[in-house]
């Protein structure tokens, strides 16, 4: 498994995950879990933003990581 293909796995992963925060974010009826999940979530999205940035960079670095 190459990098490129190693680190898109990781994104769609942290993808995953904020996507099942913000599930459980919105299921909750616990206020304090609620606002845990949302915050947490947040968090998620800053480091899948970068992680996006990241594979931006390393497609136009590499080329044949493109569409891996």
């Amino acid at each position: 498994m190459t990098i490129g293909s190693q680190v898109k796995q990781c994104l769609a992963s942290l993808k995953s995950i904020e996507a099942n925060l913000n599930s459980l974010a919105l299921k909750t009826e616990d206020e304090e879990a609620r606002q845990a999940f949302h915050e947490t979530c947040l968090k998620t999205r800053k480091v899948v933003q970068e992680m996006e940035t990241r594979v931006s960079e390393l497609e136009f670095e590499e080329p044949q990581y493109k569409g891996v």
